[in-house]
C-alpha cells in the first residue's frame, strides 16, 4: 500500500513527475507570478504613467508606442533576442542557436524552473526596455522609425549587454558584476538611449512653454502598478521563491518609498508645494536606483539608497531641462540612467557585511573588498554607457535615412493621435 500510494499521486497530479527531474514547482509558480507583474508593469503601468505626462493630444500615440513596442520586442526575444543574451558563442555575444527557441521543450529546465518560463520572464525585461526610452522623444517622434529604431536597438544594443551582465559567460558576469534586476542591462540602457535621443532629434517646438502633464490621475495610477509591478521585476530575478527573492522584494519596497518621499520633500522646501507628479516620479527614481543592488543590500542600505535616489534624481531632472534645456520630455536619463548608475555602484558598497545595520548578503567584505568591488561597478557602468550611446547615435542617424524620426510641424501641431493614427483619446464635447 505504502509502494501504491505516490503511484496514485503521481497518476492523479502528472506535473508532480518533474520534482524528480529537478523542477521545483514552488519557483516555478512564483517566477511564473512575476512575469506576469512584469508584463503588467509595461502593461497598462508604464503605458499609463507616460500616457498621463503628455499632453491630450499625444496620448494614444504613447499607448500605442508601448502596446506595439511589446509586440515587436516579443516576436524579435523569439527570433533571435534569447539566444543572443543568453547563448554561449563568446563573451559579447551569444549566438543564434536558440532561434525560434529551439532546444526548449516542455520539459526542457533552467535551473529548476521550466527554461520556458526563463524565456518568457526574460522577455518582459525586453519588452519594457525599449518603452521606457519612448519617454525621451515623446510627443514629436514618428511611429515607423520607433519601430525601426527599437527593433535595431534591441538586437544591437539590449541583447548584447544582457549578455555581458547575465549570461553564464558574459564578460561583465565573469568579472563578478553585481546587478541583480538591471540596473545596467535596463535603466542604464534605456536611460542613456532616451538623451541620445532627445539630443538628436531635438526638442519639442514648445519646449519649456505649453508642456504639461496632461492627466495626472492617469499618472498615479500608472505609477501605482509601477511600484506592484517592481516586486516582480526584483523578487522574480531572484529566480526561486526564496530569502533572496523576500529580501528584493522588502528593499525595493523601502527603497520606493523613501525615493518618494525624499523628492516630495525636497520639493515643498524648494517650492513651497509638495506635488503629486514629483511624489510619483521620486517613487520611480527610488525603484530604479535599488533595482541592481535589490538582491545584495539589507534594508538600511535600502533605505540609504532611496534616499540618495530622491535628492540625486531630483537635481539631474533640474539640471537637464533647466540648466542645460535638454528635451528628455518624460524624464527617462534623470530618473532611470542616473538611478541605474547610481544604484550599480552603490550595491558595491551596501553588499558589504562589515558595515553594521547598513550590511547587506555578503558580497563584499571589508574595506578593500568594497573598493574592488566598486571599481567592477564602475566598470559596468561605464561600458553600458559607452557602448549604448555610441550605437544609439549611429543607429538614430541610420533610421533617419530610411525613415525620417521627427514628424512635420503642421502634424506636431495638431498632435500625434490624429496626424498619424487617426484617432483621439477624449471625446470632444
Amino acid at each position: 500500500m505504502k509502494r501504491l500510494f505516490p503511484l496514485i499521486l503521481l497518476l492523479l497530479f502528472p506535473g508532480w513527475s518533474y520534482a524528480a527531474d529537478g523542477l521545483s514547482g514552488a519557483n516555478t509558480a512564483w517566477i511564473a507570478s512575476s512575469t506576469a507583474l512584469v508584463l503588467f508593469m509595461t502593461l497598462p503601468g508604464l503605458a499609463m504613467f507616460y500616457g498621463g505626462l503628455v499632453r491630450s493630444k499625444n496620448v494614444l500615440s504613447v499607448l500605442m508606442q508601448c502596446f506595439a513596442l511589446a509586440g515587436v520586442a516579443s516576436i524579435f526575444w523569439l527570433v533571435l533576442g534569447y539566444g543572443i543574451a543568453f547563448g554561449t558563442a563568446n563573451s559579447f555575444w551569444g549566438g543564434f542557436d536558440n532561434i525560434l527557441f529551439s532546444g526548449i521543450g516542455e520539459q526542457t529546465l533552467a535551473g529548476d524552473i521550466p527554461e520556458s518560463l526563463f524565456a518568457m520572464f526574460q522577455m518582459t525585461f525586453a519588452i519594457i526596455t525599449p518603452a521606457l526610452i519612448i519617454g525621451g522623444f515623446a510627443e514629436r517622434t514618428r511611429f515607423s522609425a520607433v519601430l525601426l529604431f527599437s527593433l535595431l536597438w534591441l538586437l544591437l544594443v539590449y541583447a548584447p549587454i544582457t549578455h555581458w551582465v547575465w549570461g553564464d559567460n558574459g564578460w561583465l558576469h565573469q568579472m563578478g558584476l553585481l546587478d541583480f534586476a538591471g540596473g545596467t542591462v535596463v535603466h542604464i540602457t534605456a536611460g542613456v538611449a532616451a538623451l541620445v535621443a532627445a539630443l538628436v532629434i531635438g526638442p519639442r517646438r514648445d519646449f519649456g512653454t505649453a508642456t504639461m502633464p496632461h492627466n495626472l490621475t492617469m499618472v498615479v495610477a500608472g505609477a501605482g502598478m509601477l511600484w506592484v509591478g517592481w516586486f516582480g521585476f526584483n523578487g522574480g530575478s531572484a529566480l526561486a521563491a526564496n530569502g533572496d527573492a523576500a529580501m528584493a522584494i522588502l528593499v525595493t519596497h523601502i527603497s520606493a518609498a523613501t525615493g518618494a518621499l525624499a523628492w516630495m520633500f525636497i520639493e515643498w522646501i524648494k517650492f513651497g508645494k509638495p506635488t503629486v507628479l514629483g511624489i510619483s516620479t521620486g517613487m520611480v527614481a527610488g525603484l530604479g536606483t535599488i533595482t541592481p543592488a535589490s538582491g545584495f543590500v539589507g534594508p538600511a542600505g535600502a533605505f540609504v539608497i532611496g534616499l540618495m535616489a530622491g535628492i540625486i534624481c531630483f537635481n539631474a531632472t533640474l539640471l537637464i531641462k533647466q540648466k542645460l534645456k535638454i528635451d528628455d520630455s518624460l524624464d527617462v536619463f534623470p530618473v532611470h540612467g542616473v538611478g541605474g548608475m547610481l544604484g550599480t555602484l552603490l550595491a558595491g558598497v551596501f553588499a558589504s557585511t562589515e558595515l553594521g545595520v547598513f550590511s547587506g548578503q555578503g558580497f563584499a567584505q571589508g574595506i578593500d573588498s568594497i573598493a574592488s568591488q566598486l571599481g567592477v561597478q564602475a566598470v559596468g557602468v561605464v561600458a553600458t554607457l559607452t557602448y549604448t550611446a555610441v550605437l544609439t547615435f549611429v543607429l538614430l542617424k541610420l533610421v533617419d535615412v530610411v525613415i525620417p524620426l521627427r514628424v512635420s510641424a503642421e502634424e506636431e501641431s495638431v498632435g500625434l493621435d490624429v496626424s498619424l493614427h487617426e484617432e483621439r483619446g477624449y471625446t470632444e464635447l
